[in-house]
């Protein structure tokens, strides 16, 4: 893959996206090019220097260049967005604003802890949490203001504090 087709690989996706973040997701994909290799991480240091104080410190969209996401990732409205580094995101995924994906700390547990692994064609609500060693299925939609603590599995539609399943394998007419 090109390095512009790289970059633009959201673009398709965030054509009626009129906020921010589909510009955030241009910058991330430039960031997560660029830290590929050594020899562009120096080159171009001054740009990650850039991405980390201006979108993670002054926008608050902590979304590092080493989080694994497929193409066609949506952020709608990107702020107050927390995306743990270690987190797999699929596919045609979109995420809104005040979102946290993120780990568990287990003290008791011996080993590392795990990030979630998110499939594809995930719709994420605004206020969600969603944490822990879990695995979110593919074509899954997480109601807005959900807890997420537990795997959720594919064409689920899944929302509250915690979440619950709604309705699975949902019939599309």
């Amino acid at each position: 893959m090109g390095i512009i087709k790289y970059i633009l690989q959201d673009r398709k996706a965030n054509l009626a996206n009129p906020t921010k973040g589909k510009y955030i997701v241009v910058f991330f994909r430039t960031a997560q090019l660029i830290s590929r290799y050594k020899i562009t991480k120096i080159l171009f240091f001054w740009y990650l220097l850039f991405y980390r104080v201006v979108i993670e410190w002054t926008m608050c969209v902590e979304l590092n260049w080493k989080t694994s996401i497929g193409s066609g990732f949506q952020l709608w409205h990107g702020s107050g967005l927390v995306i743990h580094p270690d987190t797999i995101i699929g596919k045609n995924c979109s995420v809104r604003q005040c979102t946290t994906i993120g780990v568990k700390q287990d003290f008791t547990a011996s080993g590392p802890v795990k990030a979630p692994v998110i499939g594809d064609a995930v719709d994420i609500g605004c206020n969600t949490v969603i944490i822990g060693d879990i695995t979110i299925g593919s074509n899954v939609t997480i109601g807005a203001g959900s807890v997420v603590v537990k795997s959720i599995p594919d064409d689920a539609v899944a929302a509250g504090n915690p979440a619950r399943i709604l309705r699975s394998n949902p019939v599309i007419t």
